[in-house]
């Protein structure tokens, strides 16, 4: 009488290859002698991995669904000797069976000798200005090109390509072990051929075969405006070529913003501090402020405007860079007011100036917690004399 396999695994008989991979890892695992030493869980274990080689191979499934039983001739896996030898434990089966024997004896075939290139990246530096405006800049780059004399093909003047002696053309020499899980079936690259199946008889000087050589080569990158520190450009294609003379990677330039001398960044806002004398910030006046991109901008500084004073002048501070590359309006650019205070007076400036004190009856006060004035410190501001 036939076993029922399906019924050792616990699977019904659509079961798809996964379900029955997954059912047998699960048996396996709760089974094998490493986790359960008992008699039957190496009797139940011999079994379970029996109905996956059967269940596994479409061929001998077929004789199953059919009503046979495809080890009724006595050649079996799991039967006689010991089961485990050649395996140093549930991880070794698992890697062996769910890796190497996963293809079932079917090789991956030879990888193609074209393949595509690399991505590079290169930081160039740029400063405030170039960030704004945007700029064209010509980098220079180490990378791989397309060689010249093969133009990718890798063979030389009386080359040519032929099908591997060694692999027959697979890329891959396969070893077949067995097992109690039957033939397990392994496979690594051809040595002579590197796992392209094929060998060139003459290969190209200039290459030696690669299809490609290493070179210094210029690119234009065109750096749109408002990018920043650390924003990366692509330039697509602009990377190295691929083994083969296979299509090239992407370049990406990457952003080094150099400090400003006058301006700070802070997003799309940009900062600067501007000096007024105490005369100016009193009186008020009109200052000539030379700004980032728009060039000479006529400030009106009001009477009375006190230190630390925050001027904002919206749409005078950096393009806003969307991700599609789209400049979408500008910042604000923000006017710091810095009053300074002359240190040094003659006779005369002193003398203006105490009589200015004295007709504005100015004190000199503290503040309390509560900010409010806690009576002079001194009575009056009184001009020293000048020695």
């Amino acid at each position: 009488m036939a076993r029922d396999y399906y019924g050792i695994l616990g699977v019904p008989k659509n079961a798809s290859d996964q379900e029955i991979k997954r059912a047998y890892r699960k048996l396996a695992r709760e089974l094998h002698p490493d986790v359960n030493s008992s008699d039957d869980a190496q009797h139940r274990f011999s079994e379970v991995t029996t109905a996956y080689e059967v269940l596994s191979d479409p061929q001998k499934r077929k004789i199953v669904d059919l009503g046979g039983d495809p080890l009724d001739n006595g050649a079996g896996a799991g039967r006689g000797g010991d089961p485990f030898s050649g395996f140093g434990g549930l991880g070794d089966i698992m890697d062996a069976f769910f890796g190497a024997a996963t293809g079932g004896g079917r090789g991956r075939g030879p990888r193609s000798r074209v393949q595509p290139g690399s991505d590079a990246l290169i930081r160039i530096a740029l400063t405030l200005e170039e960030c704004a405006t945007g700029v064209h800049k010509e980098i220079t780059v180490d990378t791989a090109i397309l060689c010249e004399g093969c133009r990718g093909a890798g063979t030389g003047p009386e080359g040519s390509v032929r099908t591997c002696d060694t692999c027959g053309g697979q890329g891959e020499i396969q070893s077949v072990q067995r097992s109690f899980l039957g033939q397990v079936v392994t496979a690594r690259p051809c040595p002579v051929c590197r796992g392209f199946g094929e060998v060139i008889t003459d290969p190209c000087r200039q290459c030696g075969g690669d299809g490609r050589v290493r070179a210094r080569r210029n690119v234009t990158a065109k750096i749109p405006a408002g990018v920043g520190d650390g924003m990366r450009i692509r330039l697509s294609g602009q990377g190295e070529v691929g083994p083969g003379g296979g299509p090239a990677g992407d370049l990406y330039v990457e952003v080094d913003e150099e400090p400003h001398d006058v301006f700070v960044r802070q997003g799309h806002d940009l900062h600067c501090n501007l000096r007024v004398p105490m005369t100016t910030a009193a009186l008020g006046a009109s200052v000539q402020l030379e700004t980032l991109v728009d060039g000479e901008y006529e400030l009106d500084v009001e009477p009375g405007t006190q230190p630390a004073t925050e001027l904002v002048l919206p749409g005078k501070g950096m393009p806003r860079l969307r991700s599609s590359g789209r400049v979408d309006g500008r910042g604000d650019l923000h006017v710091h007011i810095e009053v300074t205070v002359p240190t040094k007076l003659d006779e005369s400036q002193r003398e203006l100036l105490a009589e200015l004190a004295q007709l504005r009856g100015e004190e000199v006060s503290t503040l309390g917690a509560n900010g409010k004035s806690q009576g002079g410190l001194f009575s009056k501001l009184r001009a020293k004399s000048h020695k």
